[in-house]
């Protein structure tokens, strides 16, 4: 049980937009455990943006359990889950949202300084971090200075500072050419086979091929939910 990262049991979440509620999650059971590498696949309206963002704790369920971890954090408040978001997922988002006056090492070590760690272990960490995603050579180089590419493993660098149990990648090649899109995806695989747990969402299916499993949803329950034959691309 304690290799399982997310569980969710009966997940629902209902809005009301004017006079009528819509059902955008209507009840999803889901375990991810230690070291998957999920991709979550669904069209337009299949409830996967909602999904992932209570997932994400970035929103709460109308009904249904939530545990990120060995915690239950469907129950927690606004202030208690944005300390668990913190602390326990990196995001990795379709635009960069990167700083473009500050250096690769400074846009790293941001969640840091957040989390109040001091500078030298901030530089430190972030470093490693950025050879991590083989950027060892640019820590000094603004994002303008960089290929989209680049600028996204920046990203990633920053989403795992603070060593989160969950990479949680939100179309993160939504804005790049076929070519780059595969330089990031191939960074997530290799990060996945070192052991971190990663959660992509995408629409594209030559991106989800990189997952060794993929869920779909639809109409806010899962469609489907299996392996991929050969376990992630070409690893």
């Amino acid at each position: 049980m304690n290799d399982v990262i997310i569980r969710t049991e009966g997940l629902k979440k209902d809005y009301v937009l004017g006079a009528e509620t819509v059902h955008a999650v209507r009840g999803v059971d889901l375990e991810i455990h230690r070291n998957e590498f999920v991709a979550v696949m669904g069209p337009s309206g299949s409830g996967k943006s909602t999904f992932m963002n209570m997932i994400g704790c970035l929103d709460t369920p109308t009904a249904g359990k939530y545990w990120l971890n060995g915690q239950l954090v469907s129950e927690l408040t606004d202030d208690e889950l944005a300390r668990v978001r913190n602390k326990a997922i990196g995001f990795v988002f379709q635009t960069f949202n990167l700083l473009p006056r500050a250096s690769a090492l400074h846009n790293v070590e941001l969640p840091l300084i957040y989390a109040g760690v001091g500078s030298r272990e901030r530089r430190r960490r972030a470093q490693e971090k950025l050879q991590m995603v083989g950027l060892g050579d640019r820590m000094e180089h603004k994002p303008p200075e960089m290929s989209g590419g680049q600028r996204q493993r920046v990203a990633v660098a920053r989403a795992l500072v603070n060593d989160p149990a969950l990479l949680l990648a939100d179309e993160p090649t939504g804005n790049l050419d076929s070519t780059t899109s595969q330089e990031v995806m191939e960074q997530l695989a290799a990060l996945n086979r070192e052991g971190q747990t990663i959660l992509l969402v995408t629409h594209e299916h030559d991106i989800a091929a990189y997952a060794k499993r993929q869920v779909h949803l639809r109409d806010g329950i899962i469609e489907k939910d299996f392996m991929n034959h050969h376990g992630g691309a070409e690893a």
